[in-house]
């Protein structure tokens, strides 16, 4: 974690540096992520949730042990080193269990927090946020604090003295996106205050030395940015004055921004610059991802007769349609249907991509060859450049992977990671 910690100090004072965290476990995106790490020199932060890698598999089926094992395959075959890869677990918590019992629903959140830290996850977001069974919402700060603490305890019993780092609070309204940005409200300071002064009462508690609230490094609050179906809260830097003088009285503390997908760039380097040091992106990569994989559908339809295309847009629709729980309770205008299943920022999609990947896997090999320049002209015309200046080749897979790195480039330029070599 040497690389975070000197991330950090080098906000604090007062650089332009900081670190985004790639959340996602689909394939594409992470190669294009580890490519992009390559290409830079950059450290690389990847990052699960509780609800997508736990220790009964989630709903990717991969425990924490196999997701770092999935990821480090990739890194090798991009040929990043290991060295500059780092893990991350989000929202470790029990969010997966609050249909249980707390009682019950803690010992999972605790068995799963030793499980990533076996496995080698070093930055642990502790977050208990969530009401369990019978538990009306939201909890009392004392609460949430004093089991976070508990899943503090169990991180450090399973490190065995191995250095891990800690991101405390959570960010309202939830993770993910939201129907409706109207009510979106800056963390105020008292709440911040009211957060840090509650866990660190409840790490006393529970008997957790001055030694481990130093690897505390990261408050996650709400900054004011968030995304809905079709329009997004963009950054207010005017805002927070009163959050910026707060963090910088908090020793090696500084913000961590959830859903901070599809901001403008400058947005990212003022969120950077008031000591958001930390950005997670994640919905925003998949949709890039369907970008592109929608417009190598439109050329594989010119391209192939249909008895040899892979259909991939079609299959999409037919798949959501036949299974709706992942977009049933998100999208619920039935006027707007039609177009959010497909191209909503919420990016719903992205949890049929692994039922697709046969399809995903045909419609790249069968535009492996070079495809015509005035198509990729037409429907993928942020690579045109490049193509035609032969810094990217016209073949499928290299086009997705350059287009989900155009995201990535907009984070890596406001924390000026390639700075710090990892």
């Amino acid at each position: 974690m040497s690389v975070l910690k000197s991330i950090i100090e080098a906000n604090k004072r007062g650089e332009q540096r900081g670190i985004f965290a790639v959340c996602s476990a689909q394939p594409l995106v992470l190669r294009a992520a580890l490519r992009h790490g390559v290409e830079t020199g950059s450290p690389v932060l990847i990052e699960a949730t509780a609800n997508q890698v736990n220790q009964f598999g989630g709903y990717t089926g991969m425990v924490p042990a196999d997701f770092i094992r999935f990821v480090e395959s990739l890194a090798e075959a991009e040929g990043l080193p290991r060295e500059r890869l780092l893990f991350g677990g989000d929202h470790l918590g029990p969010v997966a269990w609050k249909h249980l019992p707390a009682d019950e629903a803690m010992a999972n959140a605790e068995a799963m927090v030793r499980a990533f830290v076996n496995a080698g996850f070093e930055k642990i977001h502790l977050d208990a946020s969530m009401g369990c069974q019978g538990e009306a919402e939201p909890l009392g700060d004392s609460l949430i604090a004093e089991r976070a603490a508990r899943l503090c305890k169990a991180a450090e019993e399973a490190a065995c003295g191995r250095p891990l780092c800690y991101v405390i609070g959570t960010e309202v309204p939830p993770p993910g996106g939201v129907a409706s940005l109207h009510a979106l409200e800056v963390t105020p300071v008292p709440a911040i205050e009211q957060t840090v002064a509650a866990h660190r009462a409840a790490f006393d508690a529970a008997g957790l030395s001055d030694e481990v609230w130093q690897r505390v490094i990261a408050l996650v609050v709400q900054p004011g940015v968030e995304f809905g179906h079709s329009d997004i809260h963009q950054y207010n830097s005017s805002l927070l004055d009163a959050q910026r003088r707060f963090i910088r009285c908090q020793p090696g503390l500084v913000y961590e921004a959830h859903s901070t997908d599809y901001q403008l760039p400058e947005h990212y380097k003022s969120l950077v610059a008031d000591h958001f040091a930390i950005l997670k992106v994640g919905p925003e990569l998949t949709f890039a991802l369907r970008e592109a994989l929608f417009a190598l559908d439109h050329i594989e339809a010119l391209l192939l007769e249909p008895s040899k295309r892979a259909g991939l847009r079609a299959l999409c629709e037919d798949k959501m349609q036949a299974d709706p729980k992942f977009w049933q309770h998100f999208y619920t205008d039935p006027l707007a249907l039609d177009w959010q299943l497909g191209f909503s920022y919420s990016d719903r999609i992205r949890y049929y991509w692994p039922e697709l990947s046969q399809a995903i896997d045909t419609l790249l090999f069968n535009l492996k060859d070079p495809i015509p320049l005035p198509l990729i002209s037409q429907y993928l015309p942020l690579q045109y450049p490049k193509v035609l200046r032969q810094a990217l080749p016209a073949t499928a897979l290299s086009l997705v992977l350059d287009h989900i790195s155009l995201v990535l480039e907009r984070y890596e330029d406001a924390c000026q990671l390639s700075a710090i070599k990892g």
